[in-house]
């Protein structure tokens, strides 16, 4: 059996201005803490499912932290996006998702990857919908 490759291409990134602009004035969010979720459904992009990430600099001063948090968040993401990612190719259906880390202490690998894992559950049962 050949395993697939979990990558987290340039495609599936997300980084046009007017995408996130329109991601904080018009989409819907949910919180899984430490975790806020902000997605939409826009008409068209090149990829299926494009993902940003961010931390607040409140909570954490130095951008090394900041960076780490961020690394942690994208491979948890990268490890469990798959199943969202194919339901959404099946469905011809686009989503935009913007994750922000909201804690204030700095997280282990194993509960980023858990609370990702719940949040991209609830992304799936929402685009079902």
């Amino acid at each position: 059996m050949i395993l697939p490759r979990l990558t987290f291409k340039r495609d599936e990134k997300l980084k046009s201005r007017k995408v996130i602009q329109h991601i904080f004035t018009e989409g819907k969010s949910f919180s899984h803490f430490p975790l806020r979720i902000i997605y939409t459904q826009p008409g068209n992009n090149l990829s299926h499912l494009q993902a940003a990430f961010s931390v607040s600099s409140k909570n954490f001063k130095k951008a090394v932290q900041r960076n780490r948090i961020k690394r942690m968040m994208r491979e948890a993401y990268r490890l469990q996006k798959e199943l969202l990612q194919k339901h959404l190719q099946e469905n011809q259906k686009n989503l935009v998702v913007f994750i922000i880390y909201n804690g204030n202490t700095l997280p282990e690998f194993e509960n980023i990857f858990e609370k990702m894992g719940v949040a991209l559950q609830q992304l799936l049962k929402i685009t079902s919908s």
